[in-house]
């Protein structure tokens, strides 16, 4: 992505999970000349060479270019990308993986790696479509999820479901008008779970190929927004579902 490999980070609880990142490593600190103090834990956990900024309110504001009311920001330094290939032979053999296509709101995209980090998932692959995870609101909104949860970003064209499959995953994939409820879906050792863009949806040849899901609604209506669908799915595949041989 762009930007130099760099990125925002804001707010103490993401300089939190900044500070902790095994997968990104902070490169600056600018921050309200007030908050000095309540954050010295944190600073003082940071490598020595990086730098940390003080300036007034006002500075801050300035910078920035709107009102920061959090009064802490963090540049961050992004590692490479791993191929998808590689990173999914690298999760063990008991591995839950959510996959997305065509993701293009950051606030959804912070709030699906929220719910892929609260309930173990392993890591996500995106398809060519998605937006940045590391875009300054979606990690804002995924509380930092998105700096500690492997991802990888499938080539355009690229075919998920074959490469799922190459890597011993079973498919679950979420529609409205899928062929099972989610209640009667099974965990496999290796799972994936293949959301698409709200509106929509999963692409008609991808939802052929792949076990379907549907989420029971009440009568009348039959849609979720897609972080909210992935947080029942993962939960279920996390704690529900029996495990199939």
């Amino acid at each position: 992505m762009g930007r130099q490999g760099l990125f925002i980070a804001e707010g103490e609880v993401v300089l939190r999970v900044l500070a902790r990142s095994r997968l990104h490593r902070p490169v600056s600190l600018l921050i309200a000349e007030k908050r000095i103090a309540a954050l010295s834990e944190i600073i003082e956990s940071l490598p020595g060479d990086v730098p940390v900024y003080a300036a007034g309110q006002a500075v801050l504001d300035a910078v920035v270019g709107f009102p920061i009311h959090r009064g802490i920001l963090a540049v961050g330094r992004r590692v490479a990308e791993p191929d998808p290939a590689d990173l999914l032979a690298s999760l063990p053999d008991d591995a839950l993986v959510l996959v997305l296509s065509g993701i293009a709101n950051h606030d959804n995209m912070g709030g699906l790696f929220r719910n892929a980090a609260a309930f173990g998932a392993d890591a996500v692959i995106l398809d060519s479509d998605c937006c940045d995870p590391l875009y300054r609101k979606a990690i804002r909104v995924s509380v930092g999820a998105a700096l500690i949860t492997p991802f990888a970003r499938m080539a355009s064209g690229a075919d998920i479901l074959g490469l799922l499959e190459g890597q011993g995953f079973e498919t679950v994939a979420l529609s409205p008008r899928g062929q099972a409820d989610l209640a009667q879906a099974s965990r496999a050792r290796r799972t994936a779970v293949v959301l698409g863009t709200e509106g929509p949806g999963l692409a008609e040849e991808l939802l052929a190929r792949a076990k379907t899901v549907r989420i029971p609604m009440a009568d009348g209506f039959d849609s979720l927004n897609v972080a909210v669908t992935a947080g029942v799915v993962l939960h279920h595949l996390a704690f529900v579902a029996r495990r199939s041989s």
